[in-house]
């Protein structure tokens, strides 16, 4: 049975067909977020701590840490500043031993820039995940010798120098050529994570069928874990969330292992829970009845994330320190 395993200082998650699924937490991204840019432009990571505990605490095992900011009133004062492979390494370095001083779960290094990648390998401690590898042959040439010389994971994005096709067959195609290619570098297959890319629905209507189909084949053809990013299927349409509520657990059924997603909203994480329940990934079903007490606490006039951190907060008194799944 196929096992990615990733490791903080001293927590164990396993993405696998098995397992409960991996939430990885989306929100330490800059993309599109101009408060955290201009606060990450002034070395303050007020937001980048916030953002850290909030997801864990609503359930995240993992956070996604992205390092591609615009620095735009640096730029102006020194042209340096235009050029990512500048910019990110060392915001990389900051971000990742940021988090890992606030929560104690495995990182997903994100960043498009391979020095930014290794900056972000040589500051974190366990066994990251690293976000990303294409089919592309320059990025395969850059990427992989980062993923054997750290022993790492990484995401396999299943595009290449054609762009984004909208024909599954070829993006299952790209992903067996990026597992082949793994594995004349030494990688495995269990070591490789595709993201076979979700569409929006809103612009292709058979956009989840079509990923539903993907993700089998992956799992039945190459023995390979997924991940995608969840909130793109509901892009520019409205009520996005009961559109991603009811993605994921379909996407679970189909033998999807992972998101990157957003794990502060109530409605997804819900949906998670319980299809985790169903699949037969979380035991006796002990960790929805846990949910369900955030959920009582939420009906009573809390927030979902001040339910999820105080409910949070009385389970780590009963946990120790050693390495343990989170």
């Amino acid at each position: 049975m196929t096992r990615t395993v990733l490791e903080s200082k001293t927590k164990t998650v396993v993405i696998g067909f098995d397992e409960p699924f991996c939430v990885i937490g989306e929100r330490i991204n800059p993309t599109g977020r101009k408060k955290l840019a201009a606060e990450l432009e002034a070395g303050n990571y007020e937001t980048v701590i916030k953002d850290a505990l909030e997801q864990v605490a609503c359930g995240a095992t993992v956070l996604d840490v992205n390092s591609g900011a615009v620095f735009t009133n640096k730029m102006a004062e020194d042209p340096r500043y235009a050029d990512n492979n500048f910019v990110e390494p060392p915001l990389m370095k900051a971000l990742i031993e940021i988090v890992q001083q606030t929560v104690d779960v495995p990182l997903c290094i994100d960043s498009s820039v391979p020095a930014a990648l290794e900056a972000g390998l040589a500051a974190c401690e366990g066994r990251p995940l690293l976000n990303s590898v294409t089919g592309e042959e320059e990025r395969l040439e850059l990427v992989l010798p980062l993923v054997k010389k750290y022993n790492v994971p990484v995401v396999a994005i299943s595009n290449d120098d054609t762009g984004i096709s909208p024909d599954p067959d070829v993006r299952f195609a790209v992903a067996k050529k990026i597992v082949e290619r793994a594995a004349d570098f030494g990688i495995p297959a269990h070591d490789i994570v595709v993201d076979p890319l979700v569409m929006p629905v809103g612009a292709m209507a058979s956009a989840g069928q079509q990923v539903f189909a993907l993700v089998r084949r992956l799992r039945d053809e190459l023995g390979v874990n997924t991940t995608c990013g969840a909130s793109n299927i509901s892009f520019g349409l409205p009520h996005r969330h009961g559109i991603n509520g009811a993605f994921l657990p379909m996407a679970i059924g189909a033998g999807m292992t992972s998101a990157i997603m957003n794990p502060v909203r109530q409605q997804e994480m819900e949906a998670i829970r319980a299809a985790n329940f169903l699949m037969n990934h979380d035991p006796n079903g002990g960790e929805w009845i846990r949910f369900a007490k955030v959920l009582e606490a939420v009906e009573g006039g809390l927030s979902f994330s001040d339910a999820s951190a105080a409910a949070s907060q009385a389970a780590g008194g009963r946990r120790g320190g050693r390495r343990g799944r989170a």
